[in-house]
């Protein structure tokens, strides 16, 4: 899908926005049910924002679907993870079986499910030595993450994540792009102790002194410290932003994925909300920087796009009232007095 970095680059200029004038007409509309102006909160917020996306009067959430992009990190030499690499293809081979959380509530949901093991058996180098990835591998990861939402027919999108080592490396992404030191963004992701965190950010700022001086353009923060497994998340979220396809954010790791494109501008994000809040430390701090609020929080913080799933069963409950609700006029209800 993208030939360079540059072509990437270069797509991040050509996106489209979402329609302003069906957002009018779904406030509108909003105003015509019966119910008390703004009664529905955040489900009247949730409609809005699909009609601009979607940009039909009728919304639809029949076909949600979930990517899981899984890869493995060089990162984790450093000991930054209580758990080994290997847990990664172990996983995998859970998701693919049907075992896992994932599968459980996508399959409860009725949500479609893909997972993209990517080069499990060549972790990225380790980033806090040398640069995670090579423009050529950047560039690969990211085209896998951009086809998969090409062959989706989804009305909705999420994407989750499986990696060892993936919180240090969404921390240290988080830090480049944001500002701060390793202590603010590290958590303890598959169960650090205090001590273990402690070194965590200490390998995250060796790593963030050593990349400083670098031009930090969306291509070139994943190159330097991201895994294959968030290039593909970022590649996917361009996608579905070329194609309009509105996108539920996972946790943490999902969520530091799309940060670099935030250097693109604030506003190429706009096709995401947030789903949940994770309960790893650094996730409220990330969407305090992106203006984003939750709609969930369960203080989860398994990964695997298990937040974003529950979510979506939420933006399901908006869509209903909003399609299914009778208006005042076909109710025969008084509307309030002027």
């Amino acid at each position: 899908m993208f030939n360079s970095y540059k072509t990437f680059l270069s797509s991040l200029s050509a996106l489209p926005y979402a329609s302003t004038q069906f957002q009018d007409l779904a406030l509108e509309r909003q105003a015509q049910l019966t119910k008390p102006a703004g009664s529905l909160g955040r489900l009247e917020e949730i409609t809005v924002w699909l009609s601009g996306w979607q940009q039909q009067n009728q919304l639809s959430v029949d076909k949600i679907e979930g990517l899981l992009f899984a890869g493995n990190h060089g990162v984790v030499e450093e000991n930054v993870s209580p758990y080994p690499s290997e847990v990664t293809a172990q996983m995998v081979a859970n998701f693919e079986a049907g075992g896992a959380a994932i599968n459980v509530l996508t399959q409860q949901f009725g949500h479609k499910l893909r997972v993209f093991p990517i080069e499990l058996e060549r972790p990225t180098a380790n980033f806090s030595k040398q640069p995670a990835m090579t423009i050529e591998e950047t560039l690969e990861a990211i085209n896998i993450g951009a086809k998969a939402v090409e062959k989706s027919e989804a009305d909705l999108l999420y994407f989750g994540e499986m990696g060892i080592g993936n919180t240090t490396s969404a921390a240290a992404i988080s830090a480049m792009v944001f500002g701060g030191t390793g202590r603010d963004w590290a958590g303890p992701g598959t169960g650090l102790s205090v001590s273990g965190v402690e070194h965590k950010a200490s390998v995250i700022d060796k790593a963030l002194a050593m990349h400083k001086d670098v031009v930090k353009t969306p291509f070139d923060v994943m190159r330097l410290l991201g895994g294959r497994e968030l290039a593909a998340i970022m590649g996917a979220i361009v996608a579905a932003r070329l194609r309009s396809i509105p996108v539920l954010l996972d946790g943490f790791v999902v969520t530091a994925a799309a940060v670099p494109l935030v250097i693109h501008g604030a506003d190429t994000l706009d096709h995401c909300l947030s789903s949940h809040c994770s309960a790893e430390p650094g996730h409220q701090r990330l969407l305090d920087h992106l203006w984003m609020e939750p709609l969930l929080n369960l203080r989860m913080r398994l990964g695997e796009g298990s937040g974003a799933a529950v979510a979506a069963e939420l933006v399901k409950a908006a869509v209903a009232t909003y399609n299914d609700m009778a208006t005042f006029q076909e109710a025969a209800v008084a509307t309030k007095k002027s």
